[in-house]
């Protein structure tokens, strides 16, 4: 990595002990990305798996990506981490999240080269903290996401309980199908690990066009 790309800003943020983090993920519109880039949120999500239907390159704006005063995470699957390196150089991204069947090796490999880490966990009936104990050294963050036949999230949500059992270092974002509808539950949720929460499909008018009146409301119940 070069020393552009490891002096690009902002940073990933890290873990707030007084308001739990927003990531909002699948933005693909330029307008629409400053709209939400205006709001209290931490870090944008843009996905660059050309499968997902939120696909960013086919018209984000490269340069805008670069100017936004924000943390950009840029979502991959199964991609080679060398293709990583040049997309995060070229859109200006903060920090990569990986959300296929990546090795811890991947994840190391990159953090090595200077991008912070995002790993996307599904669960389903149960959580594998053995395994995941493999990634916590090479990640910043967890994404704890409902296990489904969509790589890149599938809009519901998954038994929360299960994090109780949670006792690794490393903090998680917790995702999966949040939106307005159970930002009451979310409000002052207490999970071991937890830093904040994601949101995509729940808080959008159409794929990758996220309705800034969902998103208003979504933080005004679990953040006013």
């Amino acid at each position: 990595m070069t020393a552009t790309a490891a002096s690009r800003t902002p940073t990933l943020p890290a873990p707030r002990p007084d308001r739990p983090l927003l990531k909002v993920c699948g933005l693909k519109y330029p307008a629409n990305v400053a709209a939400v880039a205006a709001l209290p949120v931490d870090m944008l999500g843009f996905i660059f798996a050309s499968k997902s239907p939120r696909y960013a390159p086919p018209a984000l704006d490269a340069a805008q990506l670069r100017a936004l005063p924000v943390c950009k995470v840029g979502v991959f699957v199964d991609e080679a981490p060398a293709v990583i390196r040049r997309t995060a150089l070229h859109f200006g991204l903060t920090a990569v999240q990986l959300h296929g069947q990546e090795s811890a090796a991947d994840c190391a490999a990159l953090a090595a080269a200077g991008l912070p880490v995002l790993k996307a966990v599904g669960v389903g009936a149960q959580l594998d903290l053995e395994r995941l104990a493999a990634y916590a050294p090479f990640c910043s963050y967890f994404i704890f996401d409902t296990a489904g036949p969509a790589a890149g999230g599938n809009g519901t949500a998954f038994d929360w309980e299960l994090l109780r059992a949670y006792n690794l270092p490393t903090p998680y974002l917790l995702a999966g199908g949040l939106g307005p509808a159970n930002a009451a539950a979310l409000r002052g949720l207490q999970l071991p690990g937890l830093a904040g929460f994601d949101v995509n499909s729940r808080v959008e008018q159409g794929p990758g066009l996220k309705d800034i009146g969902l998103l208003r409301t979504f933080i005004d119940e679990v953040y006013g």
